[in-house]
């Protein structure tokens, strides 16, 4: 069985969907919170909590795994990173110090090697054998 290829103008959408997916994610869930919080001892944390990069991860495995397991791992992996790291530019930049760009820095190569292994192991674990298709299961021998 031959694996089904995308239009040419179908695969050209990938890319930017994705991107706009991750920008979007980053925006419900980090994006609303701008605000350190102040602890007892007069040191700032934040302004995000763990579950919100929890569930921006845990949210962005799903467009990550769609892609991976068609077969573009280009995409997943560049559109991730690049919507990621926009969205990081966007919602840091107002940074006086300047140190913003470090954290960007940070954020791209973070989501470009853990998209990378992710799509990678994905698209690895969705291969079909091309001498089994999928939906052909052998029958049980005794």
């Amino acid at each position: 069985m031959r694996p089904r290829l995308l239009k040419p103008g179908n695969r050209l959408l990938v890319l930017p969907a994705l991107t706009l997916v991750t920008l979007g994610a980053w925006a419900a869930w980090l994006g609303w919170d701008q605000r350190h919080d102040v602890q007892p001892d007069g040191s700032e944390t934040g302004p995000y909590e763990a579950w919100q990069v929890i569930g921006l991860v845990l949210t962005l495995l799903a467009p990550v795994y769609w892609a991976a397991s068609r077969r573009h791992i280009a995409d997943a992996v560049l559109g991730t990173t690049a919507g990621l790291t926009v969205a990081a530019y966007y919602d840091w930049s107002d940074d006086a110090s300047g140190l913003f760009v470090v954290g960007v820095g940070m954020v791209l190569v973070g989501s470009l090697i853990a998209t990378t292994v992710a799509s990678t192991v994905i698209a690895a674990a969705t291969r079909e054998s091309p001498d089994r298709p999928r939906g052909h299961e052998e029958p049980l021998r005794r």
